[in-house]
């Protein structure tokens, strides 16, 4: 499905199906990106996975800072005192 965002694939978490259960260890590390679409997983942390399988990989990373600042202004702007003009609204029920 295309949409104004870009592209987005739509599928059934099997997670969330009856019957379904799935049991998943977490292994956590950071490293550094760079140009070539390469992640490496250290050698300890290699040495903690199995041998085969399947895993899932989720790649998190930082915000940018535009964002961050953007989301602090909304949410400051969201918490101040209402203005008096919207006073009306405080007794509607």
């Amino acid at each position: 499905m295309d949409s104004a965002f870009g592209s987005t694939e739509c599928s059934v978490d099997p997670s969330s199906q009856p019957g379904y259960r799935i049991q998943m260890k977490a292994v956590e590390f950071t490293t550094e990106l760079g140009e070539h679409s390469v992640v490496s997983i250290p050698s300890e942390i290699a040495a903690q996975l199995p041998k085969a399988g399947r895993a899932r990989v989720i790649i998190l990373t930082g915000d940018d800072p535009e964002d961050a600042e953007w989301r602090n202004g909304a949410y400051l702007q969201f918490a101040r005192d209402d203005s008096p003009d919207d006073a009306v609204y405080d007794n509607y029920r």
